[in-house]
């Protein structure tokens, strides 16, 4: 069983004392390490238009390496712009996933369009960064993986990882939208292409987590290390009713695997759930795992679903994680 220890709440655009963009979520943590400090992307919004509705931008915090509760800098706007009007993500970009890859580092995030029979539709896009991160190009004004004749509802929720010099990316597709009591919630499920640039994918075609909540349960965020000889995945799951809730809202699961095309899912060894009170006392959700100084840290996103912001916790022991070094 792997065994985390809760190190606190690392950030919150609510927390700040000085005047910001941001007006409420952080969301999707993505750590990319620094020499000195660790820079963390995420997902924020601000204040809801007239319609009473969202949208959500990319930006960063960097923390010192040495203490990583320290917040050196928040980054003061976005750092990609919105897409123009009616392209993919002309609503909104999240989730996001951050790597880099030699002098460049690259953006996959989730960009949103709202629709008139369902609430939005999204697929996944790139943007690149070769400034060292602080802002980045969208590669085109099209996704890199959108819905097609097999998937044919939303793409999203993509965490990357390069193994062997061959690009993964793990994403959700939805399976069908469902009217719940007059409100309608999709299903979605876990998915993986793969790819040797990172721009054209080739989709592996099959879900990869077998359900624990039943069929309607709804999967996300899929972060993989190899480690120990095995690829581990923590990943996020919950119901499809009362998910802003504690009964119902999103829990970090966990699955293994020697190939990463089967998946064997044993969710009571992931060793991270709620706390008893506080900012992730109804859920814990959209992982990401990364190893730095010889540690190895989650950061992950708490109550509806980021609203209270993120935070940080620490491996302290794992017979199945091993001691050797990430590939």
């Amino acid at each position: 069983m792997f065994k985390w220890k809760k190190l606190g709440k690392m950030f919150d655009p609510k927390d700040m004392k000085t005047k910001t963009w941001m007006h409420d979520f952080a969301q999707s943590p993505s750590a990319v390490i620094h020499e000195t400090f660790v820079r963390v992307y995420f997902c924020s919004r601000p204040a809801p238009g007239p319609d009473g509705l969202y949208l959500s931008y990319i930006s960063f915090i960097d923390v010192e390496r040495a203490n990583l509760l320290n917040v050196l800098r928040v980054r003061e706007e976005p750092v990609l712009s919105l897409g123009r009007r009616g392209t993919f993500d002309e609503f909104g970009t999240y989730p996001v996933s951050v790597i880099r890859d030699q002098d460049e580092v690259r953006a996959y995030y989730s960009g949103f369009t709202r629709c008139e029979s369902v609430p939005f539709n999204a697929a996944i896009g790139l943007a690149v960064s070769r400034d060292g991160g602080e802002s980045f190009r969208r590669m085109g004004e099209g996704p890199v993986i959108s819905y097609s004749p097999d998937e044919p509802f939303l793409m999203g929720s993509p965490r990357v990882r390069k193994f062997n010099g061959r690009w993964h990316l793990w994403y959700v597709a939805g399976k069908e939208w469902l009217n719940l009591n007059g409100k309608l919630e999709p299903v979605y499920k876990i998915r993986m292409a793969s790819s040797d640039n990172g721009i054209d994918w080739i989709k592996l075609g099959k879900d990869l987590i077998v359900d624990k909540l039943g069929p309607q349960e709804c999967q996300a965020c899929a972060d993989v290390n190899y480690r120990h000889g095995k690829y581990h995945m923590f990943f996020s799951y919950r119901d499809i009713q009362n998910y802003k809730r504690r009964e119902g809202g999103y829990r970090i699961g966990y699955a293994s695997s020697d190939d990463m095309v089967d998946w064997v899912r044993n969710d009571e060894l992931a060793g991270m759930s709620i706390s008893e009170n506080g900012w992730d006392s109804e859920m814990v959700n959209y992982p990401h795992v990364f190893v730095l100084d010889g540690s190895t840290y989650m950061l992950y996103q708490g109550n509806e679903m980021g609203r209270a912001g993120f935070g940080l916790a620490v491996l302290e022991e794992s017979a199945e994680w091993g001691k050797d070094e990430v590939v």
